[in-house]
């Protein structure tokens, strides 16, 4: 059996019960040596289902080690997009809801819906809206893709509507998505049945 030291800066390891352990990004991106892609992306799909963020994400990892082992699967799994973590990418939507003037929603809300608990990013209930913040780090492994199209089925099956926004959305095209999501929220839920009742018949 072999045994490896490697020193680690401080801001890639943590402590659980006391015991010093690596954070769940080192974590991944150590992982990404040693397993399949497959399980790779499984392993960073429950980091983002469970919300394991942390300052440093796997991008830095990636810019700060560019040839440890690994490194190739990191990179097809997160992209090449920019380097926007979970926090910058909720502290972006606060500032653009606030100029916008939209209303508040309930952040990081937890909902029994359609048979299962669902942490949304941002609801609006009385509307029935939800926002999701689709971060590419984590957003755009396969595995993740297929559970985000299972979860907006179930939503939409149980009369929720669910807008997702990315960063470019909000750097790009803020206006549009104001528009947007402002109609969204004027619009009740009992005048979208007229609606829909009325395109019906």
């Amino acid at each position: 059996m072999r045994f490896y030291c490697s020193y680690l800066p401080k801001d890639e390891v943590t402590t659980q019960n006391g015991i010093p352990v690596t954070t769940v990004p080192r974590t991944l991106f150590d992982l990404a040596g040693a397993v399949s892609r497959s399980q790779f992306e499984r392993a960073v799909n429950e980091a983002e289902i469970r919300r394991l963020w942390d300052a440093l994400s796997l991008a830095d990892l990636l810019e700060r080690h560019p040839r440890r082992p690994g490194a190739a699967a990191i990179r097809g799994v997160i992209g090449a997009g920019p380097r926007i973590t979970r926090s910058d990418l909720e502290d972006c939507f606060t500032a653009f809801r606030k100029a916008a003037s939209l209303p508040p929603p309930a952040t990081n809300l937890v909902l029994y819906i359609g048979g299962r608990w669902i942490e949304a990013d941002c609801v609006w209930r009385e509307q029935r809206l939800m926002v999701e913040l689709d971060s590419h780090t984590y957003h755009g492994t396969r595995a993740s893709f297929e559970s985000d199209r299972a979860r907006d089925r179930a939503l939409t099956a149980a009369g929720w509507r669910v807008v997702r926004v990315t960063w470019r959305q909000l750097h790009d095209e803020p206006d549009a998505l104001a528009e947007d999501l402002r109609a969204a929220l004027t619009l009740s839920p009992v005048a979208r049945s007229l609606r829909q009742n009325a395109g019906d018949a």
